[in-house]
């Protein structure tokens, strides 16, 4: 119950409904309980005029007078339980939809080392069928649990004013039935973390499979990922096989306990009924009270086995929801101008202790454009991720005006950035839903001139639907060269104060390469742009341009200052001239 009570803060915000469902569940229970008592008494008032001379007509009335209140309480009970109904599941139902929220927030607070280290299945299956496990505490255990201690105080309380000897014989059994539960929740708390482990890998193939259909049916490899879907599925099974054993156990011991009240009611309700302890109604009500209790007490397996699932998935959730967040916010009313400096800048991996960068240091003032270049895995993204403040420096600063810029609000630096990362991810929607990622309020002229801009306007009106084609799963339908041109025009969308363009040009043709920079310069003219690139014709134009070479700059300057040099930069730059274009 540890992990639980993670979920105190949303009954104390649902306390209402919570109430008012207990008050409906105790008002339906009383409703239950009166008509044993009508049974008794028409079973008593039978015998007590079967002696006398009272017509079959009067004792007809009277099973008819006892028959309708036994009715109409049955009707009332129905009438509150689905009030009860009404609240503590509807109750249920917010905090699920409350907690998924959460999770989704933390989620997108999290930092990309988080996302580095955790399966997408995984992540998915907690906001999923762990959510939805953990509902069924806050709603059908509690409402039962809490029907449960209702009715056996109600029910008990009663049994004790019949008859204190026959009510204590009746409860043999409940303490053989608590110690099961004791024993056999442990297991099964156990055996369900297991089985949610399994479907969170389960999750996780599925989803990486149907992500990567085409190369699995690129490498005709169908059968072996089938195989090993398969080999998980069973895994899934027999770890759920293994739950259901321990769950097995509780019916037929409830059904045999049950069994065993009902045998010790007649037997001893015989006994006191001869002594003249109690009458012959009363053990008819005793039989009736055990059969209350049956389904309550069977239910008790039940809901503990939903409790132990539920702290199971709790537990899951809150290794989640206590995950440091690594990029906190500093929501200070700064001004945010885009004259850039990194001041002896260092970044160091958590996840695997590489520098992605080095002790570098430069500066770009608004209005520029910086180039930068080099090899692959020598930290251009990781430049660009730091300005985005996707990661944090672990040496050295990053200035914005003289402004650190942990010290800037970070949802306000973000929207002032239009970043088009290297694989340029695409939503499932349409193209129109893409291209307007950034802005709720569509703009139609507006997509249609950002689509120009990156030329790939001619492209849209060549499909069927044009703006509102839907493209697939991270832009399955295009082409790579169509993919990174949409996804530049979400950034001309956008029109930032900052552009960050992370070689998105890379499978786009030379001609279209050329208008996009052009046009890009048209829309950045007081704005400052950087451009990543390992070709080196797109950054030639820029104001400075910085080498990269395991981390560190080795080297920076404009085009013609870099090519004096004659080092890495000028060796590249004629094999690239010399049409023996190379992807460094």
């Amino acid at each position: 119950m540890r992990d639980l009570k993670y979920l105190n803060k949303f009954f104390w915000k649902y306390r209402l409904l919570l109430v008012i469902g207990c008050i409906f569940i105790l008002i339906a229970n009383l409703f239950a309980l009166y008509p044993a008592e009508f049974v008794r008494k028409a079973f008593d008032h039978v015998l007590e005029y079967k002696n006398t001379n009272t017509t079959s007509r009067q004792i007809h009335n009277i099973i008819l007078k006892y028959s309708t209140l036994i009715i109409a309480f049955a009707m009332l009970k129905g009438v509150f339980m689905y009030f009860m109904r009404q609240t503590i599941i509807v109750m249920s139902r917010k905090i699920e939809f409350d907690l998924k929220n959460e999770i989704y927030t933390q989620y997108q607070k999290l930092s990309l080392s988080f996302y580095k280290k955790n399966r997408t299945g995984d992540l998915m299956n907690r906001i999923s069928e762990d959510v939805s496990r953990v509902r069924m505490y806050v709603g059908p255990a509690l409402m039962y649990t809490i029907n449960i201690v209702i009715l056996f105080s109600l029910v008990i309380t009663k049994m004790l004013s019949i008859n204190t000897i026959l009510t204590y014989y009746v409860l043999i059994p409940l303490p053989f039935l608590a110690f099961s539960v004791y024993h056999v929740s442990h297991r099964i708390n156990k055996r369900s973390e297991a089985a949610q482990e399994q479907l969170s890998k389960l999750t996780t193939i599925a989803q990486e499979t149907f992500s990567g259909i085409s190369v699995t049916k690129a490498f005709n490899n169908e059968k072996n990922v089938s195989d090993y879907f398969y080999k998980s599925c069973e895994k899934y099974s027999k770890k759920n096989l293994q739950l259901a054993k321990i769950d097995a156990i509780f019916f037929p011991l409830i059904i045999i306990l049950i069994g065993t009240s009902t045998i010790l009611t007649i037997y001893i309700g015989g006994i006191q009924s001869y002594k003249g302890n109690i009458s012959t109604g009363n053990i008819a009500e005793f039989i009736i009270y055990i059969n209350m209790l049956a389904w309550p007490v069977a239910s008790v397996g039940w809901v503990t086995s939903l409790i132990q699932r539920s702290a199971a998935s709790q537990n899951r959730i809150n290794n989640f929801l206590n995950q440091h967040v690594d990029i906190y916010n500093n929501p200070k009313a700064l001004k945010i101008t885009n004259n850039i400096e990194f001041k002896n800048v260092s970044l160091k991996y958590n996840d695997t202790q590489i520098k992605g960068v080095n002790n570098i240091s430069f500066k770009i003032n608004q209005g520029e454009t910086l180039g930068i270049f080099g090899k692959t895995g020598s930290g251009k993204t990781t430049i660009a991720n730091l300005i985005c403040r996707l990661y944090d420096v672990t040496e050295g600063e990053i200035l914005f005006d003289k402004n650190n810029i942990k010290d800037l609000d970070l949802y306000q630096l973000r929207r002032s950035i239009g970043y088009v990362p290297q694989d340029g991810y695409l939503f499932s929607g349409s193209i129109k839903d893409n291209i307007s990622f950034s802005d709720d309020n569509l703009n139609d002229e507006k997509i249609i001139n950002a689509a120009k801009a990156a030329e790939i306007w001619d492209e849209i009106n060549l499909f069927k639907k044009g703006m509102k084609t839907v493209i697939g799963e991270r832009g399955i339908q295009l082409s790579g060269g169509q993919r990174q041109r949409l996804a530049i025009a979400r950034t001309f969308y956008k029109n930032p104060d900052l552009f960050i363009l992370d070689d998105c040009l890379s499978a786009v043709d030379a001609n279209k390469e050329k208008n996009i920079l052009n046009n890009l310069n048209k829309k950045t003219k007081n704005k400052t742009t950087i451009i990543i690139s390992h070709r080196i014709k797109t950054i030639k134009e820029a104001d400075l341009i910085i080498v990269l070479n395991n981390g560190k700059i080795i080297s920076k300057g404009t085009h013609e200052e870099l090519l004096k040099k004659k080092s890495f930069y000028y060796k590249i730059n004629n094999s690239q001239s010399n049409n023996n274009l190379i992807k460094i």
